[in-house]
């Protein structure tokens, strides 16, 4: 039996656009993106192409930052925190055809608890998003958010 051969990729550090000051902690796939000044960026991390992370942004560990995101500066992002671009909008995923992913904004010193899903929306600067939460529309209103869909529990001043 003959055996077709596997591709094989490797993770690293690809044409990533570093500021100054950047902690990363390996292993992680970086590629393609942009991390801010002083950032720190955890482990089992993958931030794709065309992603950005605003400076002084903490990224923990296992991590998933895809294409189209945009995070502001001195944001935290909690363990296991997931971005999604592509909302299967012809019912499966679109494999390759960008035109059908959507972007993510994410403002200056937003707080996402672990294992969070945030899915292509904007949410506003000085929001809390809680752990676990998954948010599905955007976030216009500062304050502290949780749930599946996510919900406003209080605002903040």
């Amino acid at each position: 039996m003959s055996a077709t051969p596997a591709s094989l990729r490797r993770s690293g550090i690809t044409e990533v656009d570093f500021g100054a000051g950047v902690t990363v902690v390996e292993p992680v796939n970086l590629y393609g993106c942009r991390i801010g000044d002083g950032c720190f960026i955890g482990p089992f991390t993958e931030i794709q192409r065309g992603a950005s992370i605003g400076p002084r942004t903490r990224v923990q560990s296992h991590c998933f930052i895809c294409d189209l995101v945009e995070i502001g500066a001195d944001c935290f992002v909690g363990h296991g925190v997931m971005f999604v671009n592509d909302l299967f909008q012809d019912g499966g995923p679109a494999r390759g055809r960008r035109e059908l992913w959507r972007p993510t904004r994410i403002g200056d010193g937003v707080s996402i608890g672990s294992n969070a899903t945030i899915l292509p929306v904007a949410i506003c600067a000085r929001t809390v998003i809680g752990a676990g939460a998954v948010v599905v529309r955007d976030i216009t209103v500062p304050g502290t958010y949780a749930g599946n869909p996510a919900r406003l529990l209080r605002t903040l001043p």
